[in-house]
């Protein structure tokens, strides 16, 4: 059986009028077009689709029953019709975008501001690790992910839209809290408390002091930011967190930032999708709102560069 929606178009309106001429003159054909449309419609189904009583045309059993499923059909496109409408007009539509754990202390702030610009967009937000954002986006499941640090292997493209700069916290009342200018190698007498392997914590610090020929004493592996941030609290050791994880603390003097030469080690934070996906217009607007409203954040301190664009690829 092979139908198309102009012939069920034209069906439709036939049915409805009960009259050639009249679904003609509505659709804007001939007579003999209308007509023509009818007769393959009735070839394909291999039944009549209507029967001449007099002088008038009526619907058999096979029409009525063919007539309920082009209004349905009709009713269906119409409603795609405006839900693709509101997709472009972003008044409507879904975005789904997953985050790193570190970068939930400020995308909420980020996303209340988006919704409230465009309340019909319907928000799916996943905060996860690093190892989930890789296959995510190898999935290709999510439209935007955002992350400190885009995988070099992938087939990605990555926009820089705020600083992440990563610091060295203590205790307030640790003997290196007051000091000035504190070396690399006085870190070196410490303990630090480390997330998780593979966390882009972890890896930009090991790759900043092996840079530098410096291998640092690790306590406890910590599987969150808040864990880290209240052993520190706790006396347990020093820790390297990203600024914006610890602007509460900061302001109740629970930690400090330490005075480390060399530091903060500046990192960025990227919004990453595939290489060549074709975003939604939803996903398309919050990129770009990311891109432009990350500079008024807090945790951005007005240091913010200009958006950096990067392709990754598989070589």
């Amino acid at each position: 059986m092979y139908l198309t929606l102009r012939q069920l178009k034209v069906f439709e309106a036939v049915a409805r009028h009960l009259n050639y001429t009249r679904a003609a003159e509505e659709l804007h054909l001939t007579q003999p077009a209308v007509s023509m449309q009818v007769t393959q419609l009735e070839k394909s189904l291999g039944i009549a689709l209507f029967e001449q009583l007099g002088k008038r045309i009526h619907l058999t059993e096979a029409g009525r029953e063919v007539h309920a499923y082009t209004r349905a059909i009709a009713q269906q496109l119409d409603e795609l019709e405006a839900v693709l409408n509101r997709i472009k007009g972003l008044s409507g539509g879904r975005l789904r975008i997953s985050v790193a754990t570190t970068a939930n202390y400020f995308i909420p702030t980020l996303l209340g501001t988006f919704s409230r610009r465009y309340p019909d967009v319907t928000v799916s937000l996943d905060v996860t690790n690093r190892e989930t954002l890789l296959r995510q986006l190898s999935e290709n499941t999510v439209d935007l992910v955002i992350m400190g640090q885009p995988p070099a292997e992938a087939d990605v493209e990555a926009e820089a839209f705020m600083d992440n700069p990563l610091v060295v916290v203590a205790p307030p009342d640790h003997p290196l809290a007051r000091q000035k200018k504190i070396s690399l190698a006085r870190l070196q007498d410490e303990t630090f408390l480390v997330r998780e392997s593979g966390s882009g914590t972890r890896i930009a610090m090991e790759r900043f002091f092996a840079e530098r020929g410096m291998r640092l004493k690790t306590g406890m592996e910590v599987g969150s930011n808040e864990a880290i941030k209240q052993s520190v609290q706790a006396g347990l050791g020093l820790g390297l967190l990203s600024r914006a994880t610890i602007e509460q603390e900061l302001a109740l003097k629970r930690l400090v930032v330490l005075d480390v030469e060399d530091f903060p080690i500046m990192r960025h934070w990227y919004v990453v999708h595939r290489k060549g996906k074709r975003l939604s217009a939803a996903a398309e607007a919050y990129k770009q709102f990311m891109l432009a409203e990350a500079a008024t954040l807090p945790t951005a301190g007005g240091n913010n560069k200009s958006s950096r664009k990067i392709k990754r690829g598989r070589r």
